[in-house]
C-alpha cells in the first residue's frame, strides 16, 4: 500500500504559477500511475491530469490543457502538477492519486489511494 503527501498548495493571483508536489511512501512510485484531481464546493471531483507509470503519456482535460502539467521522479518516489496561467476558477482541494492500473484512469473509481489534498486559492 503506498501513501501519499501532497503540498505546494496556497494562495495565488490570477495569472500566476504553483507547482504542486506529491510524495509517495510505502511502495515504489514507478508501480502505480498518477492522477491529479481537484475538488472545489459544491462540485464532484474532477480529473485535471493523469500520468503513466513511465512518464511518457499523460492526459489532461480541455479545461486545463496548455496550462497543466504532470510529471514525476520515480527516483525520489514523486509527482508533480506545474499550473501555469491561473483562473479563479481553478480554486480547488487538489488531490494526488495512485493505481495500479496501466491505462489512464480519468475517474475517481479508477483509482486505489488518495492523498489528504491540499488547497489552492486563485484570487482575481
Amino acid at each position: 500500500q503506498v501513501q501519499l503527501v501532497e503540498s505546494g498548495g496556497g494562495l495565488v493571483q490570477a495569472g500566476g504559477s504553483l507547482r504542486l508536489s506529491c510524495a509517495a511512501s510505502g511502495r515504489t512510485l514507478s508501480t502505480y500511475t498518477m492522477g491529479w484531481f481537484r475538488q472545489a464546493p459544491g462540485k464532484e471531483r474532477e480529473c485535471v491530469a493523469a500520468i503513466t507509470r513511465s512518464g511518457r503519456s499523460s492526459y489532461y482535460p480541455d479545461s486545463v490543457k496548455g496550462r497543466f502539467t504532470a510529471s514525476r521522479d520515480n527516483a525520489k518516489n514523486t509527482v508533480f502538477l506545474q499550473m501555469n496561467s491561473l483562473k479563479p476558477e481553478d480554486t480547488a482541494v487538489y488531490y494526488c492519486a495512485a493505481t495500479t492500473r496501466g491505462v489512464l484512469p480519468v475517474g475517481v473509481s479508477g483509482y486505489d489511494y488518495w492523498g489528504q489534498g491540499t488547497q489552492i486559492t486563485v484570487s482575481s
